[in-house]
């Protein structure tokens, strides 16, 4: 039999990331909402089994893995308590994780597309439709709970990260904002809310629409938004200032990608700018973090994140031309473009 190379860091270092089992332990975790439970005082195992709607043994021999990885705590026999790990995993957790690692909604269904990686580098293709019978897009027209799941992921990502894009652009004092592809308007609400003067359309599919319509609405935004349901691959409402594509170009290949930023230059044809929000590889602290949503968007629809130089091959296809760059501190790319005419 072969063995691992005789270095402890070597044998350590692999071990630790071919681990299957601690990621879908929390994944398990976070499903049976157990930090929520344990917050709320299902401490001692049998009560948090009942509470979770788990077998008492085979939770006992789970959470002995995640207190042995540090995520949960047990002070006593068979009686546990969060740590600060642990604290990520409630509702009420930073970045939304706990939804993220939901098996029942759509974070927990997308990573189990993983389990057919191989058959994404032997083809080329996404494994998301080999293990769920559909893709993912065509899960979420055809499932409003699905749906529905998959715009909160969205919305809690993009409520991270609007601050930071918002006071990164000179935005337009007042005009027309057009938020292409905007989920439920989340980075729509910040923007028009810093800018008073500044009216916005969102545009996506019906379902995120209305989610962003009742948004908006509750933000004592409804007289200066409005919302267009519709596809981003038919003609976009025309004749506004700016067009505004955030994190929508990367879930897509080329080809669609190339239609998606032609329509935006239809609509902009009489002065509009189209601002792309995105994050592009490139070298430096997070290019490991590139690299591995780069291979998820391609598992999961066979997108792709893009290098600024593909990127700039797209814009010239689409007759565009870049008209300005700028890089948040966090690395979101913020690339500004106009007709080429």
């Amino acid at each position: 039999m072969t063995t691992l190379p005789q270095t402890t860091s070597s044998r350590v270092d692999l071990a630790a990331l071919a681990d299957v089992v601690t990621p879908w332990a929390i994944r398990v975790a976070a499903t049976l909402r157990l930090a929520d439970h344990i917050a709320e005082g299902h401490t001692a195992l049998p009560d948090l089994a009942r509470a979770a709607g788990a077998d008492p043994d085979a939770l006992r021999r789970m959470l002995r893995v995640l207190t042995g990885r540090g995520v949960f705590a047990e002070p006593a026999e068979d009686t546990y308590a969060l740590t600060p790990a642990a604290e990520l995993l409630k509702d009420s957790g930073a970045f939304g994780l706990r939804a993220w690692y939901d098996l029942d909604g759509m974070g927990g269904r997308m990573d189990q597309a993983f389990g057919r990686l191989l058959d994404t580098v032997r083809t080329g293709e996404p494994a998301y439709p080999l293990v769920h019978g559909r893709s993912l897009w065509q899960d979420t027209l055809e499932d409003p709970e699905l749906a529905l799941s998959y715009a909160d992921l969205m919305a809690a990502h993009t409520t991270f990260a609007a601050p930071e894009v918002v006071a990164a652009y000179t935005w337009p004092e007042r005009g027309h904002v057009v938020d292409v592809g905007g989920g439920s308007g989340s980075l729509l609400t910040r923007l028009l809310t810093a800018r008073p003067e500044l009216r916005g359309t969102l545009l996506d599919l019906p379902q995120a629409a209305e989610e962003a319509r009742r948004a908006l609405a509750a933000a004592g935004l409804g007289e200066r938004a409005s919302v267009h349901p519709g596809s981003f691959f038919d003609p976009l409402p025309a004749g506004a200032d700016l067009y505004l594509l955030t994190w929508v170009l990367h879930d897509w290949n080329d080809a669609d990608a190339l239609r998606i930023l032609r329509r935006c230059a239809e609509a902009a044809a009489d002065g509009g700018e189209i601002l792309i929000v995105e994050n592009l590889v490139t070298e430096g602290c997070r290019a490991d973090v590139a690299a591995a949503m780069d291979l998820r968007l391609l598992v999961l629809f066979g997108g792709r994140e893009r290098t600024p130089g593909q990127l700039d091959d797209l814009v010239g296809r689409a007759g565009l031309r870049v008209t300005g760059r700028r890089v948040t501190g966090t690395g979101i790319h913020l690339v500004s473009c106009a007709p080429a005419g």
